[in-house]
């Protein structure tokens, strides 16, 4: 990373404070690694030339490729049903919820 500082347990713990969390003495090496491999690839993407691109506000004010809505044949009965645990009188059979 350049000139950034290195995130330390202490980071990951103050962080983790401020979100109401509290990890694990072996989760606390793995969140600093992982939220030092977040800010290299920030670096990274600083350093991408974007020179003469236009800024992206908001990707819903921008029009979506969407495709066409053609009827398409579905799965039968029996391979639906051809991997269900339990079924009965053609219908998945589910434990009851209370």
């Amino acid at each position: 990373m350049s000139g950034q500082k290195t995130v330390s347990r202490d980071d990951v713990l103050k962080m983790a404070g401020l979100s109401r969390l509290q990890p694990a003495e072996d989760e606390q090496a793995l969140f600093a690694r992982q939220f030092q491999d977040i800010l290299g690839y920030m670096d990274t993407l600083a350093s991408v030339d974007t020179e003469g691109v236009e800024p992206l506000y908001s990707v819903a004010l921008h029009g979506g490729i969407l495709r066409d809505d053609a009827a398409a044949a579905g799965l039968g009965r029996e391979d639906a049903l051809s991997n269900a645990p339990l079924q009965s009188g053609g219908c998945f059979v589910v434990p009851r919820i209370v």
